[in-house]
């Protein structure tokens, strides 16, 4: 139900406003208990009593009965409609403050629904919103409503200004035709106005879609890195087990060894305790014939053992006696030790697993370590290495053999194409001079300025330029990039099929450099271009060429 209907129907037939503490009569209708009782009270002197809606009669005065469920609906009702509880602009012809419905500008008044149909209906007599203010509406200068509009001076005007005032022999129109005019101009700038909101509402779109996208990607990532993580730290642990059970076993061992030698050597120990006492019991003996005898008959065991024992000692350590004189000691047998060789070589078998594991699982596509350049598509200032993985520019012709896949400039395409996949190659450039990698289509022209590498729609590049900054170009497009170079290692990601092809300088941390995107058409080659300088060169870094500069892969390496 619309709010003026709901009005209608919340509103006290005598008041006209909201019902205040509404109750019911016997035949149904509904008054604030206020006015009800002030109209019985003018009625009581005639002896009966009527309902004000229907004159139902009544001899005595009814009981009112209170409807509070009326009550409180009238009640929200003002809370949200605060316009209609006095608030909003009243009627000027009522007493108690009923919300006005229409004002009008010629007799600066305001009407509710009753007062309004006795409103004249006259064309000059212009209805508008309800409205407290009616300066607008008139004439600053002869105090009439504003009913023309002055097409020359853009000015709203009464009839005045037109007869006899500033506006006089102007064009004038009706306010009415000047604003359906005005209506008019406005639809065909929202015509215009309305597809470029589209537009931006879809491009809004298209972000808020890419803004999921790399939510989600991000999300996909930080699982995989926290996995990858884990992985590692599962796996170091296992080999910190593994290692700590390699050396525990070997002590183990050892000990046991060890212990076996050592009882040995209690053993006879005490065999040679015994005989030393045996001895010295012989030489406290005051009688020289038992001390014979029992030499040669009884003891003649015990001291043949003793001078064993003492020549045994003789193959010993040599020490030396009371006397001075050198003797030697009792071998102790030789005992091995942990093998730490077998220990390192473990440690580092299990590292280079970890390390070689996480290429695998984290860096995407093979390393191409077999890319070499192509010798047929060198310029004649290219100068390739006997491996092929470098090269450099030189200021003397090099008079390579006809070819028709040659540049014409000093630069060169890897003998390797990548047709699909993902892989990624590192590079390395000259610290002077000018040289530039990227990837070219095998169909980039050979000659011409179209075919540097990077100046047409067939090939990307990074390049290093002399002042020591980088730009990317493609096409017609150079884009000059806010990095500094920090390192001359860089690595190119290939994801074909994505159509990303990413450079990265390899400095500590690994820092993003460009990304261009594209649909590619064709297999994809390595290519270098070098600067006209003897200095520069650009060579593909290998795992047989690579000198580790990381201190933390030193560490890997076992260096």
């Amino acid at each position: 139900m619309a709010a003026a209907d709901l009005r209608d129907e919340l509103s006290c037939s005598i008041c006209l406003s909201i019902y205040t503490d509404p109750v019911s009569l016997p035949c149904g209708h509904y008054f604030c208990r206020g006015c009800i009782g002030a109209a019985w009270d003018t009625q009581g002197g005639s002896g009966a009593y009527s309902c004000p809606e229907c004159r139902a009669e009544y001899r005595e005065r009814p009981a009112l009965q209170n409807i509070r469920k009326l009550s409180n609906i009238a009640e929200r009702f003002l809370s949200t409609h605060p316009e209609h509880d006095g608030s909003g602009v009243p009627c000027s012809y009522c007493d108690s403050p009923v919300p006005a419905i229409k004002s009008c500008a010629l007799c600066e008044a305001s009407f509710c629904n009753k007062h309004l149909r006795g409103h004249s209906q006259s064309a000059e007599h212009v209805l508008t919103e309800p409205t407290a203010s009616f300066m607008g509406r008139k004439c600053s200068v002869h105090h009439k409503v504003l009913e023309y509009h002055c097409c020359e001076d853009g000015a709203c005007i009464c009839v005045s200004c037109c007869l006899a005032g500033g506006h006089r022999g102007h064009r004038v129109e009706l306010l009415s035709e000047a604003s359906e005019k005005k209506k008019e101009k406005l639809r065909k700038v929202l015509e215009k106005l309305s597809p470029e909101r589209e537009e931006t509402e879809r491009g809004a779109q298209r972000l808020q879609e890419r803004r999921g996208e790399l939510e989600e990607k991000a999300a996909i990532e930080t699982e995989r890195v926290t996995a990858l993580f884990r992985g590692i730290r599962e796996e170091l642990e296992a080999l910190e087990k593994r290692l700590l059970s390699d050396i525990s076993r070997q002590k183990e061992e050892l000990s046991l060894t060890l212990t076996e030698l050592i009882q040995q050597l209690e053993i006879k120990k005490d065999e040679l305790s015994r005989k030393i006492r045996h001895i010295e019991e012989l030489c406290n003996m005051a009688d020289p014939l038992t001390v014979l005898q029992a030499q040669w008959e009884s003891h003649g065991a015990a001291f043949c053992g003793a001078e064993g024992a003492d020549t045994e000692g003789r193959e010993g350590t040599e020490g030396a006696d009371n006397g001075g004189r050198k003797r030697k000691g009792i071998k102790v047998p030789a005992v091995g030790d942990l093998d730490v060789g077998r220990i390192s070589e473990t440690l580092l078998t299990g590292l280079a697993g970890i390390v070689t594991g996480v290429k695998g699982r984290w860096i995407y596509g093979q390393e191409a370590t077999e890319l070499v350049l192509d010798i047929n598509t060198c310029g004649n200032n290219v100068s390739e290495s006997w491996d092929g993985k470098t090269a450099s520019y030189s200021m003397k012709n090099q008079h390579h053999h006809y070819a028709p896949t040659r540049f014409q400039y000093p630069q060169a395409l890897s003998t390797r194409n990548f047709p699909s996949g993902r892989h990624y190659w590192e590079v390395e450039g000259s610290k002077l001079g000018e040289w530039g990698v990227g990837a070219a289509y095998p169909s980039i022209e050979r000659g011409g300025d179209q075919s540097i590498i990077g100046n047409n729609n067939k090939s990307w590049c990074l390049l290093r330029q002399r002042n020591n900054t980088y730009s990317v170009t493609h096409g017609t497009n150079i884009t000059q990039l806010p990095h500094v170079p920090s390192c001359r290692r860089i690595r190119i990601s290939l994801d074909y099929e994505a159509g990303h092809l990413s450079f990265y300088e390899l400095s500590e941390p690994i820092r993003h450099l460009h990304t261009f995107t594209a649909k590619f058409t064709e297999p994809l080659h390595a290519a270098f271009c070098v600067g006209w300088e003897a200095q520069s060169w650009v060579r593909f870094i290998t795992n047989d060429t690579i000198k580790c500069e990381n201190p933390y892969l030193d560490f890997w390496k076992g260096d």
